[in-house]
């Protein structure tokens, strides 16, 4: 398991120069795409309603061949569905027909944006404007026009971003059609003309099982997705840029808080007012400029909880906050060194992100106010610290595409007030020399100069950190078999105060393999599976070893199901202690009605990092949606966690602790622009203090509540007005839940384009 410093270098050096095309040259893009389809300009302007009757998609390119790649492989299509494809001078329009033997059965609630699940009717466009075959945009709507947007970099897909475009969705006694209009000033292409893009026309069908139709085929097996798209052809004299998009804000609140003992009741604070301004130039069509002056980072909707009793890493949140969230696929690499929310309150904020060539690129600088914490990372597990101090954040990364596969180089800085620091840099790389095969790796250093602050954490005595973190690995997929295996290793002094990662000092490997077999009946789709991992501190003591053997298995009501043992150690406090448990994930969409149905956790024994011993007990979170209307959706979540131990005076085993999360959010989308929200959430625990070695330091028990109500109306994604009511409360030592912070917001915001 020990690989030196020169060995890490060694490796990634191996897969730069594996990439070089000078010496190996993966398959081109173009030998895998699908057919061409030539787009024409409107010869008539058209009304985004979901009327495909106007004039202007006459003579329309049409496009009715589709093949259904799930669960059929590449099969004709049970229902039909007819494409069209047209442009002007400002924007991009597709109209789709989907024919539906059963009207009645579409699925098509009304959901906020990007709300739209693989529960539901919906088609649109997968679009690949930079046309390298990785990295593209979803534009989905559901048969009510409900929207969602998302990038795809062929590995990840994320719905952070939101773009300006239009659709509207009517249902028919023939099935449904849907009108999208797409302004290029939401693209980002290269200065040329001609253009030649990719795309996928694509729609989801789900009944009995989820059906998945596209325009093209796409291979089991393959190891990428963007790079079986069609070839958009024809797009003549398409706008060369210079959309600018100011979208000022303003927000009002009003809070209400308790006062400290021996005063009772509460007091409310004086009106707290913001404003702000957000804007978006886009010089050139493949360029775009952001900046923003005190930006409104607030969340209207807060963060699911989550468990954290008895972990011993911090836990991750995603990012939703728009300005950091343009060319989000290159903040994206193998180790995790960028993570936006570490910068808390910025002052302003300023972004480039564009590409030359085959040459993409951006550039972030950021003045943080401070607050919120930092995570402290070890190799057993993390702890935080209060970031109560300025500083300033650079990030900026290149990536050079060659063919599909790429090389990569990342800058992270954080210059912290005082003169504390942390910079990190390093190359990635990419690679995939067959259609089955990829190979990946990234190795980054760090340097820090931690701020002189022992008062908020030990490590932070003024102390000059250096280290390196590698993470590389090797993936290979057929229709049948598939195996992975990947190698980390991160120094002992590495940190990465712009990225999450809450654990250092270790090397690791880990191994997989599967073999995937497609019978008829029940379930379409068997994967059975074996892997295994190790994991040691730099001294090389163990600090987890594990195998799993088991199965998952794709099946009718769009079910998932996967059942899998797993046997390994795990080092608490002195030494390693065994532990074996069983695992579980049950998915399924039972009706219109039942949506989105999970199931899924684990039972046997478990380890007590407190106490550093073994026990016995398991985890369950419960996720379902209930639909008793088109407007109406009920969110259902639950978690719930236990752990029993034997106590060192023997007897038998007692309850060390319980811990769980209830959560309903309850939506009423009276339309595709404005809905009503209410969320209630607790989250308590029950602890045995007695059984702690240190009794003092456990409460019996500790729970807070939170509620919140919301009325949104957006305009698009930029022009809202949200008003909206929270309250927090916090468990009190008698057992209920006293009045704790309330509070009135209102936030109204526009953007004016140019």
């Amino acid at each position: 398991m020990r690989v030196t410093a020169r060995g890490s270098l060694l490796l990634l050096a191996g897969l730069a120069v594996a990439a070089s095309p000078a010496l190996s040259r993966p398959p081109s893009a173009d030998d895998l795409r699908g057919a061409e389809i030539r787009i024409s300009r409107a010869s008539a302007p058209i009304e985004v309603d979901g009327d495909l009757g106007d004039a202007g998609w006459a003579g329309a390119p049409r496009i009715e061949t589709f093949y259904e790649t799930n669960p059929g492989d590449n099969v004709t299509p049970r229902v039909r569905t007819v494409a069209r494809l047209a442009y002007d001078d400002r924007f991009l329009y597709v109209g789709l027909e989907c024919d539906d033997p059963e009207p009645r059965k579409v699925r098509a609630p009304y959901a906020e944006r990007d709300r739209v699940n693989s529960d539901t009717d919906y088609a649109g466009i997968i679009l690949d404007t930079r046309n390298d075959g990785r990295t593209a945009i979803l534009f989905l709507a559901n048969p009510r026009g409900i929207q969602y947007d998302a990038v795809t970099d062929d590995g990840n897909e994320d719905s952070s971003p939101d773009f300006f475009w239009d659709s509207s969705g009517r249902i028919g006694p023939a099935g449904w059609t849907l009108e999208i209009r797409i302004p290029f000033s939401s693209l980002r292409y290269e200065r040329k003309d001609p253009q030649t893009w990719g795309i996928l026309v694509y729609r989801n069908y789900p009944r009995d099982y989820r059906y998945q139709m596209f325009s093209a085929r796409l291979p089991r097996g393959r190891n990428c997705f963007v790079c079986s798209e069609n070839v958009l052809s024809g797009l003549e004299g398409l706008p060369p840029g210079g959309h600018l998009v100011a979208a000022p804000y303003v927000t009002g609140s009003l809070e209400r808080t308790p006062r400290e003992a021996p005063a009772a009741g509460s007091e409310t604070s004086p009106a707290d007012g913001e404003a702000g301004l957000d804007v978006k130039w886009t010089p050139f069509a493949g360029t775009a400029v952001d900046a923003t002056v005190n930006p409104d980072f607030s969340q209207v909707e807060s963060d699911t909880a989550q468990i954290g009793v008895n972990e011993r890493f911090a836990l991750f949140y995603p990012e939703k906050r728009p300005f950091f969230l343009e060319g989000v696929d290159l903040f994206s690499t193998p180790i995790n060194a960028v993570y936006t929310r570490t910068i808390t309150s910025p002052r302003w904020g300023l972004r480039g992100t564009g590409k030359l060539g085959a040459t993409a690129w951006t550039l972030l600088a950021a003045d943080d106010r401070g607050g919120g914490s930092v995570v402290l990372p070890g190799p057993d597990g993390s702890s935080f610290a209060d970031q109560d101090f300025h500083s300033t954040a650079f990030i900026g990364r290149v990536r050079h595409d060659v063919g599909r596969s790429f090389g990569s180089f990342l800058v992270a800085d954080r210059e912290i007030a005082g003169g504390a620091y942390n910079r990190v840099l390093g190359p990635d790389a990419q690679w995939r020399p067959t259609e089955q095969d990829t190979v990946s790796g990234q190795l980054l250093w760090s340097r820090s100069a931690t701020p002189d602050r022992p008062d908020l954490a030990s490590e932070w005595n003024g102390q000059t950190l250096s280290g390196h973190a590698l993470k590389a690995w090797w993936s290979h997929s057929t229709d049948t078999i598939d195996w992975f295996g990947m190698y980390k290793d991160l120094g002992n002094e590495f940190r990465a105060d712009l990225g999450f990662v809450p654990q250092v000092g270790l090397r690791e490997g880990y191994g997989e393999a599967g073999w995937t077999f497609r019978p008829e009946g029940f379930f379409r789709r068997i994967r059975t599976f074996v892997e295994g991992g190790y994991q040691e501190d730099r001294d090389g003591l163990l600090l987890e070893q594990y195998v799993n053997v088991g199965a998952g298995a794709d099946g009718g009501a769009n079910s998932f199901l996967r059942l899998w043992y797993q046997a390994g150690k795990v080092r608490a406090g002195d030494g390693p202690i065994p532990r074996q448990r069983l695992a579980f994930i049950v998915q399924a969409v039972p009706s219109r009605v039942f949506g989105r149905f999970s199931l899924e956790g684990d039972w046997g024994e478990q380890i007590d990092y407190v106490g550093a011993r073994q026990g016995r007990g398991g985890q369950a979170a419960l996720t379902d949606v209930i639909r008793p209307t088109d407007h109406l959706a009920l969110d259902l979540t639950g978690q719930f966690r236990w752990l029993d131990v034997t106590p060192e005076d023997g007897g038998g085993r007692k309850r060390l602790f319980t811990a769980y999360v209830g959560r309903l959010k309850a939506t009423w989308t009276f339309n595709a622009r404005s809905f009503l929200r209410l969320i209630g959430q607790y989250v308590g625990t029950r602890y045995d203090p007695s059984l702690y070695p240190d009794p003092g330091s456990v409460p019996e028990r500790d729970g807070a509540f939170s509620a919140s109500a919301l009325f949104a109306w957006k305009l698009n994604w930029q022009s809202v007005v949200y008003l909206g009511y929270g309250d927090s409360r916090n468990l009190s030592t008698e057992g209920g839940l006293p009045p704790g912070t309330r509070q009135l917001f209102l936030k109204v915001s526009y953007a004016f384009q140019r």
